[in-house]
């Protein structure tokens, strides 16, 4: 287990699983420009390093983010948008470029703005009972620009998806749960503890081949097409099956012991 701690987010690398966590508890977890970059570059640490399967965003504190601190973010906005290190991937998924690792995001507090678009960037979320979520940037003269406008109306539906960013009141994390926003809640202090869980399941137990092919096939089907995402199944399919992972997933199931996966 080796941690690094920068000024404002940790990473921790427990095993296969790559723990990032948000440190900037006296302001609410508010994003500057330092922690979009240092965020940035722990999500090209785990889409790099072939070690790591899965990473766990998280938050020191009590709330996952209350936002921007627009009074240095901001201008930034107004330039054209932040820029991240050469070593970085944009930890909102909009870069246009494929991700190879799964995400699972763990939520707490207030949740405001650039929080909720980081949780829809993530693979599987999972919110405390005590979460607080808004999108707030229509009551400030602005948009959500982080992808929320792209994602919410995908995953919640188009009504419910403009009931909140339309209106830019607060819900709690019940909604959020009907709205698709997070898979599930559960008590206050277990989110970190149940979004490790899952990350470690995936990242001990899932093949990772078979993770990778999963979430490119998917991200296809939403970047391309279903079509164009079903015209690669077969092959992807045919490629795997002549992988040494599939041949030891059959291994164990006749001898019925857990796979051993090495992603080869």
């Amino acid at each position: 287990m080796v941690e690094t701690r920068g000024e404002t987010v940790t990473v921790e690398r427990r095993g296969r699983v790559l723990l990032m966590g948000l440190n900037r508890p006296e302001k609410r977890n508010a994003f500057n420009l330092e922690m979009f970059a240092e965020l940035g570059s722990a999500y090209g640490e785990l889409e790099r390093d072939e070690e790591l399967r899965a990473g766990v965003l998280f938050a020191h504190g009590e709330h996952f983010t209350g936002g921007l601190d627009l009074a240095e973010v901001g201008p930034k906005l107004a330039e054209g948008g932040v820029k991240y290190p050469e070593d970085a991937r944009d930890p909102l998924r909009l870069d246009g470029r494929r991700w190879t690792k799964p995400v699972v995001a763990a939520a707490q507090g207030w949740c405001m703005t650039i929080a909720i678009e980081l949780l829809l960037a993530a693979d599987i979320r999972l919110a405390a009972s005590d979460a607080r979520f808004c999108q707030l940037e229509v009551l400030r003269g602005i948009y959500p620009s982080g992808g929320a406008t792209i994602r919410l109306p995908r995953e919640a539906g188009w009504g419910n998806a403009m009931r909140w960013l339309l209106t830019g009141e607060e819900f709690d994390a019940e909604e959020a749960h009907r709205l698709g926003l997070v898979q599930e809640v559960v008590e206050p202090g277990r989110q970190l503890e149940r979004a490790i869980e899952l990350a470690e399941h995936i990242a001990e137990r899932s093949a990772p081949l078979g993770v990778r092919a999963t979430l490119l096939s998917a991200q296809r089907a939403i970047d391309e097409g279903e079509q164009a995402a079903a015209s690669r199944l077969s092959g992807d399919m045919a490629e795997l099956l002549d992988t040494e992972d599939a041949r030891e997933g059959v291994r164990s199931f006749t001898e019925r012991r857990e796979a051993r996966f090495e992603g080869r």
